[in-house]
């Protein structure tokens, strides 16, 4: 008896150990600044993430050798402060999340990098990170960027104002720190690729609430174009100054990358005009090409099912994260980190998204046929609905608006 009785436990530890790694639920890290100054761009991202469960567990789970898994969204605030978001990152991984996404703060989702490249885990940041993040040898071998560089950022809106456009000469106002800085560098990388003259050039500080002394430079250079690299609160407090003082009756206004975020947080009459691009607009049902938009309608319809609202930029960005994360679990048949970020890279690391075609790059960066669309803000007399604010103007997307392998260090 005493035999028989350890040959049923040795074959019930057996049994549990040949499922230990699919277990029939699993933890999926959510970590982003739901408080503080991005809090408004964070829950959006959290809504794409929570989302991207739902799909899954709603077809029963993710597809895995031993069955079918169930995800639970983790979700903790990160404050956008260094200390506290690695805090909570260590959190979570002593609490067994299979993968992790999040941070709207760049330097966060770079310190979190640092710690998978030593301890490896399915990572995703779904925010802007900078150029430098994508050198070779920076990103961790299970780090995935779903949004590319501010480089990337400003060399669309650079190459719309002036190829789409038809601008010539540019005033430009960076942010004081990298996002500001790349988006300058991939700006005037245009304007030299394509013809056209920086005729100003100021940078303020994150968090600037009084911008007279910049636009009264502004007005005074007379440019074509004025390209700000202002984003989230930031732009709506320059957006209304520039309408207040009629500049944008005196040039053209392109703040370099927008969210219905910001567009809600300014009157029409400040919004009416301005150019921007955009990760991903809700509304691309003029767009020619008819099967970008039956995908992109099928993702707005999903999301605005959940919560009554049509999805943002960021929400598409973090929708995107999780869906791949997710994809290359399947695809992997395993959750460990090296195996799954195999996985990715597979097939030439192709994949399909709301916004068309991808690919994952060498650089764990990922390039779209349509990176970001050109939009134009509309006024209160153009608009059809509350979240009506922008017409599509036009798109950039490919490896020519990326930064080249090379120049990476590849």
């Amino acid at each position: 008896m005493k035999r028989l009785l350890s040959i049923a436990a040795l074959l019930l530890a057996t049994s549990t150990g040949s499922f230990a790694s699919d277990p029939a639920k699993v933890k999926i890290g959510i970590l982003l600044p739901l408080t503080g100054t991005f809090a408004a761009v964070a829950e959006t991202q959290r809504d794409g993430a929570l989302l991207a469960i739902d799909v899954i567990n709603k077809r029963g789970g993710l597809n895995m050798p031993s069955g079918k898994t169930l995800l639970e969204g983790v979700v903790q605030d990160d404050e956008a402060k260094q200390d506290v978001g690695v805090r909570r990152y260590r959190y979570m991984v002593e609490e067994g999340v299979k993968g992790l996404g999040g941070q709207t703060f760049a330097p966060l989702a770079y310190a979190i990098n640092a710690m998978v490249s030593k301890e490896p885990l399915p990572y995703f940041p779904v925010c802007v990170m900078s150029k430098e993040a994508f050198q070779k040898g920076k990103l961790a071998e299970s780090t995935f960027a779903t949004a590319y560089s501010p480089w990337t950022v400003g060399y669309m809106a650079g190459t719309s104002a002036v190829k789409t456009l038809g601008k010539k000469k540019i005033f430009f106002l960076a942010r004081s720190d990298s996002f500001g800085w790349d988006i300058r560098d991939g700006v005037y990388a245009a304007a030299k690729e394509y013809g056209a003259e920086i005729v100003g050039y100021d940078e303020v500080s994150l968090g600037t609430a009084d911008f007279t002394t910049v636009l009264q430079k502004v007005r005074a250079a007379k440019p074509d174009v004025f390209i700000a690299a202002q984003f989230a609160a930031d732009a709506v407090a320059l957006l209304k100054q520039v309408q207040q003082m009629g500049l944008n009756k005196e040039m053209t206004v392109f703040n370099a990358f927008i969210t219905n975020v910001v567009a809600k947080g300014l009157p029409p009459e400040a919004l009416e005009n301005v150019y921007a691009m955009h990760y991903f607009y809700h509304d691309l049902s003029e767009h020619p090409d008819k099967e970008l938009a039956k995908g992109a309608k099928e993702f707005v319809d999903l999301y605005s099912a959940k919560y009554g609202r049509p999805p943002d930029a960021y929400a598409a960005i973090a929708y995107i994260g999780y869906m791949e994360m997710f994809r290359g679990f399947e695809e992997a048949k395993t959750f460990d980190p090296l195996k799954v970020a195999a996985a990715l890279r597979a097939k030439g690391g192709q994949f399909m998204t709301m916004k068309g075609p991808a690919r994952w790059r060498e650089d764990h960066a990922a390039e779209y046929k349509n990176a970001a669309f050109l939009v134009k803000g509309k006024g209160a007399k153009d608009r059809k609905g509350e979240w009506d604010l922008f017409s599509v103007v036009g798109s950039e997307g490919g490896e020519k608006v990326m930064p080249t392998l090379k120049s990476l260090g590849y």
